[in-house]
C-alpha cells in the first residue's frame, strides 16, 4: 500500500504541470487583455501622469513587462512554475502590494471548512437514505425518497441558493442572514457568541453546498445496495435465520460503499467548483469569490492559484478514493 501511494504521488507531479500549463494556455488564449484593463482604470481614477498626459502605451508597456505578458509562453511558465516551487504565486495584478498567497491562505480558512462541512453532511445524510430506499425497494416511500431526490439533483445551485435567501433571508421567514459569515458587529463578541454567529451566518450557505451531493451519494448508495442485497451470501444468511437489521449492517453495508466511495474523488472538488457560486450569491470572501473576482479582471496569478488548488484536491481526492478501497473491501490489494 505505501509503495503504491508513494508512486501516485510522484505521478501527481507530471499531471499538475500538464494541468497548469494546458490552465495558463487557456487563459492566455481567453479574450481581454489585463494590462488595457489596468491602463483604461488608471486613465478614469485620474492618476497621476498617466491621467494628464493622456499617453496609454507607456503604463501599458510597463505593467506587460512587469507581469512578462510579452513573454512566450513556455517562458511565463517557467517563470511562473520556478516561483510556486517555493509557494510564490506572486501578486495581484490590480493591486501589486498584495500577495496572491497571502490572500489565498485567509480565503481557504472560509472555504475549506465550508466544503468539509458539506462533504461530511452530505455522507452523514445520503448513506442512511440510500440504505433506507434501497430496503424498502418499491414500497411508497421509496417512491417518494426517489422523486424528491430527483428534484432536488435537478436544481441548479444559482437558483436554489437564491429561493434560500427568499424563502429564509429577510424578504421571507428572516430566520437566517444572507450576507457573509459573520454580524457586522461581530468584533465586539465573545468567543462562544462569534462562533454561534458563523455557525448561523452557515446554514445556508452549507444546504446550498450539501443537497446536490446528498440527491448524487443518496442514488448511488441506493444502487449498490440493490446490487449487494442480490447476493448468495447476503441470501444464505437471511435462509439460516440471522436478523435481517444485522444482516444488512455488518455485512451488506460496507460491500455497498464501494460506488460511494469512487464519487468521492468527484465530490470534494465539485464542492470546491460550486463554493464560487455560493461565496458570490451569499457574499462570503472566500476562495471561490476570489477565483470570481479575479477572473472578472483577467488576473491570471489569482487565476492560476485558485485553479492549481482545486487541481490538487481533485487528484488527492482520487488518492484516498483509492487508499479507501482497501479498507472497506481487503479483497483489493495494490501492487
Amino acid at each position: 500500500m505505501l509503495t503504491y501511494i508513494v508512486r501516485r504521488v510522484l505521478w501527481m507531479v507530471p499531471t499538475m504541470l500538464g494541468i497548469t500549463f494546458l490552465l495558463l494556455m487557456v487563459i492566455q488564449l481567453a479574450p481581454g487583455d489585463p494590462a488595457a484593463v489596468a491602463t483604461a482604470g488608471a486613465m478614469m481614477s485620474g492618476d497621476g501622469a498617466v491621467a494628464g498626459s493622456g499617453d496609454m502605451q507607456s503604463p501599458y508597456e510597463k505593467f506587460r513587462e512587469r507581469f512578462h505578458l510579452d513573454d512566450s509562453l513556455p517562458e511565463q511558465y517557467w517563470a511562473w512554475l520556478k516561483n510556486v516551487v517555493v509557494l510564490d504565486f506572486g501578486t495581484e495584478f490590480f493591486n501589486p502590494s498584495q500577495q496572491v498567497y497571502d490572500e489565498l491562505k485567509e480565503r481557504l480558512k472560509v472555504t475549506v471548512p465550508l466544503s468539509l462541512v458539506a462533504t461530511l453532511l452530505s455522507y452523514l445524510i445520503a448513506i442512511p437514505l440510500g440504505i433506507f430506499s434501497a430496503v424498502k425497494r418499491g414500497s411508497a416511500m421509496d417512491k417518494v425518497i426517489t422523486f424528491g431526490l430527483f428534484l432536488l439533483y435537478s436544481l441548479p445551485t444559482f437558483w436554489a441558493g437564491l429561493m434560500l435567501m427568499l424563502a429564509f433571508g429577510a424578504s421571507g421567514v428572516d430566520l437566517f442572514p444572507v450576507i457573509g459569515l459573520h454580524d457586522k458587529d461581530a468584533d465586539t463578541f465573545t468567543n462562544m457568541q462569534y462562533m454561534w454567529d458563523v455557525l448561523w451566518h452557515s446554514v445556508l450557505p452549507v444546504a446550498t453546498l450539501t443537497y446536490g451531493g446528498v440527491a448524487y451519494l443518496s442514488r448511488q448508495m441506493r444502487v449498490g445496495m440493490l446490487e449487494v442485497i442480490k447476493q448468495d451470501y447476503i441470501r444464505t444468511a437471511m435462509a439460516k435465520g440471522l436478523p435481517r437489521r444485522k444482516i444488512i449492517l455488518k455485512h451488506a453495508v460496507r460491500n455497498s460503499l464501494i460506488p460511494v466511495i469512487t464519487v468521492f474523488a468527484q465530490i470534494l472538488p465539485i464542492l470546491i467548483g460550486g463554493s464560487v457560486l455560493v461565496e458570490t450569491i451569499f457574499s462570503i470572501q472566500g476562495m471561490g469569490m476570489y477565483a470570481f473576482q479575479g477572473l472578472l479582471v483577467r488576473d491570471y496569478n489569482v487565476i492560476m492559484a485558485t485553479v492549481t488548488f482545486s487541481s490538487f484536491l481533485t487528484l488527492c481526492g482520487f488518492l484516498m478514493s483509492d487508499v479507501l478501497y482497501a479498507l472497506v473491501d481487503p479483497r483489493i490489494a495494490y501492487e
